[in-house]
């Protein structure tokens, strides 16, 4: 598949501040992606250099393999092809939202408007409430006319900057597998930008996570979780908890005993490691040695988390069904089962 984005080694800053620090990415034709991180990492301005809206201080971005910024090009935002869906939606009130959808098609005569102002509303599910106006209609579906209005003009990308935040957290996920199945039915490529991972994963094929200003990971979501390239990937995708030990060959020595892995660690014999543990990777086992107390219990849907305090007072994340429940306080046996060794350098 042909490349469509390429951003390369793209740097920005405001006020003697870097915002961006020679990042690259690149995104093939009808492929749909993630910008990952918290707030103040600097997506939203990966995304405004791709849109137009903001000019690099290096680097370059191409889109279909001609420069739209850098190398002495400033192609302006209004001739890149490019299609935005905003948090805040920025429909327009007064308009209803056939006229919103209709409102970058000048371009197309008056017959040609509406077939496909008709066409991309029974896209997005809102077939027959073209005559409605924003006030009358929910978060979700003001959403939805959004994503129609930037589709309409049948965009070679769509950029999404944090489009459910203002969403319920249902929704939200419900909405981002919605809005993949469109841009997949009609092979647009999109970049969306989110601090919600559950979000990101539900809408991409590949994701990236960003910190102050770098990329940190770029891969499928299953190898951001599962292969995690550092630290601060680790902690920030998925739930659990570090614990810190010695490394020594396969093994580490942690104050619950010893884990050992598949193959030999990139750490020199006592190398101070921490050793990240998911929720699931802790099992209850009664007649276990290593014993704790739960001090905290969470519901997380179909499950529970339990908040496990080790005799040092270090805490563990453990999951389990409803079927099985623990009570506050109760101290229980259990087991260190980690589908892989991940440990990183203290």
């Amino acid at each position: 598949m042909e490349k469509l984005l390429d951003f390369d080694h793209v740097s920005l800053g405001y006020g003697g501040r870097t915002v961006l620090d020679g990042m690259s990415f690149s995104l093939r034709a009808g492929e749909i992606a993630c910008l990952l991180g918290a707030s103040g990492c600097g997506k939203t301005s990966a995304l405004r250099c791709i849109a137009g809206f903001e000019t690099p201080d290096g680097g370059s971005v191409r889109l279909g393999g001609e420069t739209m910024a850098g190398e002495g090009a400033a192609v302006p935002a209004h001739r890149r092809r490019v299609g935005m869906v905003f948090q805040d939606h920025a429909l327009f009130p007064h308009l209803t939202a056939a006229d919103n959808v209709a409102f970058g098609l000048s371009a197309l005569r008056r017959a040609g408007r509406r077939e496909r102002v008709a066409e991309m509303l029974a896209l997005v599910g809102l077939a027959g409430e073209g005559e409605r106006y924003p006030h009358q209609l929910s978060g979700g579906q003001q959403q939805r006319v959004a994503l129609a209005r930037a589709l309409a003009p049948l965009p070679r990308l769509l950029l999404l900057d944090e489009p459910f935040s203002n969403l319920d957290a249902e929704l939200r996920e419900r909405l981002a597998r919605e809005v993949r199945g469109v841009l997949k039915s009609l092979g647009i490529a999109a970049l969306m930008v989110t601090h919600d991972q559950q979000e990101a994963f539900a809408f991409a094929d590949a994701v990236g996570v960003m910190h102050e200003g770098r990329l940190q990971q770029w891969g499928e979501p299953e190898a951001l979780y599962c292969e995690p390239a550092n630290r601060h990937v680790a902690g920030f995708i998925g739930q659990g908890v570090f614990l810190p030990g010695r490394a020594g060959g396969r093994r580490v020595l942690l104050e619950t005993g010893e884990l050992w892995g598949d193959e030999a660690l990139p750490f020199a014999d006592g190398t101070e490691v921490e050793v990240l543990l998911r929720p699931h990777e802790v099992r209850l086992e009664p007649g276990s040695a290593l014993r704790a107390r739960v001090a905290e219990r969470m519901l997380r849907g179909g499950a529970c988390h339990y908040a496990l305090e080790l005799l040092s007072g270090r805490r563990l994340l453990m999951e389990l069904g409803h079927e099985q429940p623990l009570a506050m306080g109760e101290n229980v046996g259990i087991r260190l089962q980690p589908r892989r060794l991940l440990a990183f350098a203290a």
